[in-house]
């Protein structure tokens, strides 16, 4: 038996997943912390606004209710 026909009877026994298949546990992890990372800055932006808004008795900017996130996925 060659060598090739040895790799292609590995490959079928023992399937390689993909590379691009899904992303490492560690990748899907960060990018879980990024997008909530941005969604607390996000809403700290917001209440900030709000607070500036607040203390500005002169200013025309309306008073922004605070909304409530929205969940993805």
């Amino acid at each position: 038996m060659t060598l090739a026909a040895m790799r292609v009877l590995s490959l079928r026994a023992f399937p390689e997943p993909g590379a691009d298949d899904q992303l490492a546990p560690i990748e899907q992890t960060r990018i879980e912390r990024r997008r909530q990372a941005g969604v607390s800055h996000a809403a700290a932006l917001r209440r900030a606004r709000a607070e500036r808004a607040a203390r500005e008795p002169c200013s025309s900017a309306v008073l922004l209710q605070p909304t409530r996130l929205r969940e993805s996925a």
